[in-house]
């Protein structure tokens, strides 16, 4: 018996269609949406345009000139053909194959220090101590939950509930590319130099983003990825060559 909750489709603009899966942060509709994106991707319906997959959703953009001429248009609107669409992509989706397939992928990150302003704060506020903070935070999996607010920037799921901490009062005008933080009960890795207000705990040398490469963002909705806690030194090493 399939006990997941039914996917409800809304026409949003002339163009998009948006999917809901449900109303929590939670795995399983992970693993949905990602196994209908990457079907979208594979075999895209005639006048498919793009998809873009959020926590809960999944918006599909398309060209209703495309739609409408295909062979299933006569008479009938552009998004209920594309929901018809959908729908057959849904009835075939076997997530949990791409959950197990994930390859797992190592961050390095240079922890507390100039590369982690904000880690002692964020000890003091969970009452830990530094090394039981790194601990926490690198023995974790985490899951790429969704990429947005700036391009290539990750939403990782699967923190440890003991390292949650608010937002800084007073943003930073300047978070240098790299830094990973933590808002609340999540972290991230900010991929470009930009303002923000997460607490800042350490900084990785691998490139998030790359506009110059045939796929900018190194992670995606559904990445599964671990830190691992290097010295300065190695830090720097690694950074030069970058």
């Amino acid at each position: 018996m399939n006990d997941e909750p039914k996917i409800i489709f809304e026409a949003e603009t002339e163009s998009s269609v948006r999917m809901w899966f449900g109303d929590s942060i939670d795995e399983k509709i992970l693993w949905r949406i990602s196994a209908i994106n990457d079907s979208l991707h594979h075999a895209p319906f005639p006048g498919f345009v793009e998809s873009v997959p959020a926590y809960t959703t999944l918006t599909i953009f398309y060209d209703p000139m495309i739609v409408g001429a295909s062979s299933m248009g006569a008479g009938r609107y552009s998004f209920e053909l594309v929901i018809d669409y959908l729908k057959t992509y849904s009835d075939k989706i076997q997530p949990s194959s791409k959950q197990q397939g994930e390859k797992l992928i190592q961050i390095p990150v240079c922890y507390g220090g100039r590369t982690g302003p904000d880690i002692e704060e964020v000890a003091r506020y969970n009452k830990l101590g530094i090394k039981d903070l790194i601990r926490f935070h690198a023995e974790r999996v985490y899951t790429v939950y969704m990429v947005g607010f700036l391009p290539g920037f990750p939403y990782l799921g699967g923190m440890n509930e003991k390292l949650a901490t608010p937002r800084r009062l007073n943003p930073r005008n300047l978070v240098p590319a790299g830094s990973v933080g933590i808002a609340g009960a999540q972290t991230g890795i900010y991929p470009l130099d930009s303002p923000g207000g997460w607490q800042l705990i350490g900084r990785t040398p691998m490139r998030l983003f790359d506009p110059m490469s045939g796929s900018p963002a190194l992670l995606s909705a559904g990445n599964r990825i671990r830190f691992s806690p290097i010295t300065y030194e190695e830090y720097q090493y690694l950074s030069s060559d970058q």
